[in-house]
């Protein structure tokens, strides 16, 4: 049976709504990535044919391992539908149990279901079954309100139900992304369960990835808003660990990154709205920059995709305040 590489030297992407499509996974695949997940994706819309959903299931062979991240309130919509990504050929799948937005919350799913742990295992359950052994992790938080920990408690019964590994962020769906991620719960949750954990949360450098392994002991690490900010922080990570095991990933030039993404998001999807989002995606990395302003500006004013390749070499001529 093929499992999923789960270490600390084989770092995942996070799914990043409005993100982590097919050309930023390919992106951070390049540089190092071991498993990639999918943006979330709602089960309702699977079931009804949502417009656009179908979209986030963009993938290609060089694409793999992927994860396929899914959310809903109802168990029986993931009965219904993950049949048919199965028989698609999608094989590894992960419940959002996290998530904390208002409209993913309304549907039942992400952290709200924090708040009714008996429908959470029920849905992790069903997903068991359909997909079989070692093909599902549930991604968690500490719990719903603040100081009201239920994590321990969830993940013992996910275990026992047969998930295959467990990802945390470890702070409360009303935090959102405020405060510091309490990495000291990943460290008890490793110490209570025998399942791969894998962490998530304030990992915006590859240094922090490396000293939240060294603290927590946990089994792998999923970098999110780190790889928003540098899709490079995979190599960089690899780097600290074996420099020499890193010889044949791209160098960490922001310019050809850039251009780079730009390249394989146009050839994916050339569209207009492509085009508008890539523009509004290439500015985060210039965070840390000389001449941040100046770089967004010029990003922000392209009208074509020429014009945003040429602005993309002029970064290059930059250099970071960061490495």
């Amino acid at each position: 049976m093929k499992l999923l590489p789960i270490s600390p030297d084989k770092p995942w992407l996070a799914p990043l709504a409005g993100y982590s499509d097919l050309p930023f996974r390919m992106l951070c695949r390049k540089r190092g990535c071991a498993v990639a997940c999918t943006e979330m994706v709602s089960v309702k819309g699977l079931k009804f044919d949502g417009k656009g959903t179908k979209a986030l299931l963009a993938t290609c062979p060089e694409d793999s391992p992927l994860v396929v991240q899914l959310f809903g309130g109802e168990p029986q919509d993931y009965s219904d539908t993950m049949p048919q990504l199965i028989d698609e050929g999608y094989s590894f799948f992960d419940l959002n149990s996290g998530c904390p937005v208002k409209k993913v919350l309304k549907t039942g799913g992400g952290s709200a279901l924090h708040l009714d742990p008996e429908r959470l295992i029920e849905t992790a359950s069903a997903m068991v079954k359909v997909a079989g052994e070692g093909k599902v992790g549930v991604k968690i938080r500490l719990g719903f309100m603040k100081d009201e920990d239920n994590y321990l408690e969830i993940a013992k019964r996910l275990e026992d139900i047969g998930a295959a590994w467990i990802t945390m962020h470890p702070r409360y769906a009303k935090q959102m992304f405020s405060g510091e991620a309490d990495w000291s719960k990943l460290a008890i949750l490793k110490q209570n369960i025998s399942i791969p954990v894998i962490g998530s949360g304030d990992l915006f450098t590859a240094e922090d990835g490396i000293e939240c392994i060294r603290q927590t002991g946990i089994d792998g690490i999923m970098f999110a808003r780190g790889a928003l900010f540098d899709p490079a922080i995979f190599s960089r990570y690899l780097t600290l660990i074996d420099a020499s095991a890193c010889a044949d990933l791209p160098d960490f030039d922001l310019g050809k990154t850039m251009e780079e993404h730009i390249n394989m998001t146009r050839d994916f999807d050339g569209s207009n709205r492509s085009f508008r989002k890539i523009r509004s995606i290439l500015p985060r990395y210039a965070k840390g920059m000389d001449g941040i302003r100046a770089v967004r500006a010029r990003l922000s004013a392209c009208e074509d995709w020429a014009e945003l390749l040429n602005a993309a070499r002029e970064v290059s001529t930059l250099t970071r305040e960061r490495c």
